[in-house]
């Protein structure tokens, strides 16, 4: 390994799950969910709508480590490919201590190929007894505490469930009844936030990060942090409770969290306590903030800060009804594609200085790792996809037009591990400054439904224009997308799509072999 050099920059990446850009102060949010973060943004580059390249987490992250599309190795693949160069494996390369603290997200984990890179790579999932997903638990899995439930009143639940919506009129009573019984059984319990807490809170990974900081000596490091605080289910810890003046017991936050997950009801139902979920998940956004306060703390006191990169970021957004739905599913509306993004660098940008501009056109994520590497003064590897626009935040007027913002999912994969999800149809987003064009294309990539909004007039993407309309515009974006997928197709062949393919086959056997053990092992009697 090369020779650590302490006089190069350190790089300090924060990912926050759930995050969308318009509940930070600094993107205009009137709860104070972010006054550190506002306070640092004003020696920071600030990109008003940056976007991400996919919606949700495992549509995110290739592109925010290893500056790849989601979609570039196909469909049927998640993560990054085995050994897939990325943020980490190049300041490694280049002599950086490296590190990652997750709080037990089970897309970003050594399975998924994140490890790589990585000298410490501490995801906390062997803490937490984690569903393979990235979504909320099931509302038929959640509206029943884990203490009282039992294999035969589960599959009695089930089988009444089952013939009541059979029943015309009678599956919504039969929904009611038992989640009133739920929440009557659970009210026999005294919970507390900690308890019910399904991740690690942001002080947890904080002091993960602060010990390891002291272990590491002087040289230059790299350290990425996942917090996963806004996520649902939203279990704030009292202390970001209190500091935004919420006075939330765990046990209604508990009977929250179970009616908001519910998959029966309405929307016009769930709006009776959308405000009590925003509250729950912004004290999670400003739990967040103050750990971060705390760590550059840490960082100003150890004489690293003034030589330090430090960004802040987030996967994708979370939606609260905005179009009539809940949480991240697969889907490129503004509420999940648009992201905070600040960047400080040390010297550059400082109170006062006019260089500190907040860049308004649309930024992709998939251009963030060029652009750090590069203040870093590190390599920049050709596999990148995105572009390095460091040397244009360096000047004041040299910031070009950039091409479109492009987003891409696979709809309704809400759980990519169940057969046949992972290769459903796939969405696009064409993000300008004005125009949006959301695509929906078949198997065969021949396009099923498009629509285009004009975010002046509709920022809230209820009104798609007809069809004949903006027609110069809707041919420019098509252009974009077409251009977008044709640049895709050379990487299904390559090493990294079969690497990522083989372990895809090698994690289903295994999986398989697992079940088939657990099914026909006879009891050991003891």
């Amino acid at each position: 390994m090369p020779d650590r050099k302490p006089d190069r920059q350190s790089l300090i990446l924060v990912t926050i799950d759930c995050l969308r850009a318009d509940h930070c102060g600094f993107m205009g949010y009137g709860v104070p969910t972010t006054p550190f973060l506002d306070q640092l943004a004003a020696q920071s580059f600030v990109f008003s709508n940056a976007i991400v390249a996919g919606v949700p987490t495992y549509y995110s992250f290739p592109a925010i480590m290893a500056s790849r599309y989601p979609l570039a190795l196909g469909r049927e693949v998640l993560g990054l490919a085995p050994g897939e160069i990325n943020l980490a494996s190049v300041l490694r390369d280049a002599g950086y201590n490296t590190a990652f603290f997750g709080a037990a997200n089970p897309y970003l984990s050594p399975q998924f190929g994140y490890n790589f890179g990585f000298d410490t790579f501490r995801d906390f999932l062997q803490d937490h007894d984690l569903d393979d997903d990235d979504l909320p638990v099931h509302p038929s899995d959640s509206v029943l505490p884990p203490q009282i439930e039992s294999h035969w009143k589960t599959r009695l639940n089930a089988a009444l469930a089952n013939l009541s919506h059979k029943i015309p009129a009678t599956g919504s009573a039969y929904d009611e009844l038992y989640f009133r019984y739920c929440q009557r059984r659970s009210a026999l319990q005294s919970p507390s936030f900690d308890l019910l807490r399904r991740f690690p809170a942001a002080d947890v990974i904080v002091n993960q990060a602060e010990a390891w900081l002291s272990s590491i000596g002087d040289g230059p490091f790299f350290l990425w942090l996942h917090f996963m605080d806004p996520h649902a289910p939203y279990y704030p810890t009292e202390d970001a409770l209190k500091l935004l003046g919420n006075s939330q017991t765990a046990s209604r936050a508990r009977y929250l969290n179970a009616f908001w997950n519910r998959s029966d009801l309405g929307s016009h139902r769930l709006h009776r306590h959308n405000k009590e979920m925003i509250a729950m998940y912004d004290a999670g956004i400003r739990w967040v903030d103050t750990q971060l306060a705390r760590l550059v703390e840490v960082l100003r006191r150890s004489h690293r800060w003034e030589n330090c990169i430090f960004t802040v970021t987030a996967d994708h957004g979370e939606e609260f009804l905005d179009h009539d739905g809940r949480y991240h599913a697969p889907s490129l509306s503004e509420e999940l594609i648009h992201v905070p993004l600040l960047i400080r660098v040390p010297g550059v940008a400082e109170p006062g200085d006019k260089k500190k501009n907040i860049r308004r056109d649309p930024f992709s994520l998939l251009h963030l790792a060029p652009t750090l590497l590069a203040a870093a003064n590190a390599p920049i590897p050709g596999d990148f996809q995105g572009t390095n626009y460091w040397p244009n935040l360096q000047q004041e007027n040299a910031w070009p037009s950039p091409p479109p913002a492009i987003a891409e999912c696979v709809a309704d994969s809400t759980n990519p591990f169940r057969t046949g999800q992972s290769l459903g149809f796939r969405q696009l987003a064409i993000r300008e400054p004005r125009y949006k064009l959301i695509l929906t294309f078949n198997q065969e990539n021949k396009i099923l439904s498009e629509s285009l909004f004009d975010l002046e007039a509709d920022p809230a993407e209820r009104h798609p224009l007809h069809n004949s309309a903006n027609r110069a515009d809707r041919r420019r974006l098509l252009q974009a997308a077409l251009e977008h997928l044709r640049s895709s197709h050379p990487l299904r062949g390559s090493d990294a799509h079969l690497r990522m393919r083989l372990r895809g086959i090698t994690r289903k056997l295994t999986d398989a072999s697992q079940t088939s053990n657990e099914k026909f092992t006879p009891a050991v009697m003891m």
